[in-house]
């Protein structure tokens, strides 16, 4: 197994970055590949899973270990792919999907795309009780974030940030109600992202 890769950010695409190791560069699919925008150039540490499959071969990539056995555990549930995994982590808040586990909130578990009342089911069977060491050391950074801006244009930014939706499997008609919202803010892509994934968790 491949337990990390270290390396400058070479490319930044809607579901993953390039890095570049020793002049090799390595494809890791990433929840928010925008995280590393500000990394362009620089040597970061991705933390890494090798997905291997009969038709498939993919790196995917976190910023901690725990992270990563977030993943991999999700991975474990039934009715639940690398695809669905990245959905639910792409929120930068899983401590909210362990607490809806533990708490069996399938209501909250369903909004991500892709998990039905049967696999939301599934997850609280095979994981409650099991991810509560995770909680702690998954909290991502809280934005306290102007809503008084407007603006009648959709940046670049919030253009990327719609498209990486659409790559994690929410359909448009979900992204159209978030995003005049967005548009009142001025962030980067990133943010967007960060902050459109949780206005669809409140949906």
């Amino acid at each position: 197994m491949i337990e990390f890769v270290k390396g400058k950010v070479n490319y930044i695409d809607l579901q993953y970055v390039v890095i570049d190791v020793n002049g090799v560069g390595y494809q890791v699919f990433c929840a928010n590949p925008y995280i590393y925008t500000g990394d362009m150039n620089t040597e970061v540490i991705v933390y890494t899973y090798h997905y291997v499959r009969e038709d498939a071969s993919k790196l995917f990539g976190f910023r901690s270990r725990d992270e990563r056995a977030l993943f991999e555990k999700l991975l474990n549930v039934s009715g639940i792919g690398p695809k669905g995994a990245l959905a639910i982590l792409a929120s930068g808040e899983p401590q909210q999907v362990v607490s809806a586990i533990e708490d069996e909130n399938e209501q909250f578990l369903t909004k991500f795309p892709g998990v039905g009342k049967k696999t939301a089911r599934q997850m609280i069977l095979d994981l409650k009780g099991k991810l509560t060491d995770f909680m702690p050391s998954l909290i991502g950074p809280v934005y306290n974030l102007p809503l008084d801006q407007s603006t009648s244009e959709i940046s670049s930014q919030l253009e990327d940030a719609i498209e990486a939706l659409k790559a994690l499997g929410y359909v448009e008609k979900e992204i159209k109600k978030i995003t005049p919202k967005l548009a009142k803010e001025e962030l980067s892509t990133d943010q967007y992202i960060k902050k459109a994934l949780q206005y669809l968790l409140k949906i």
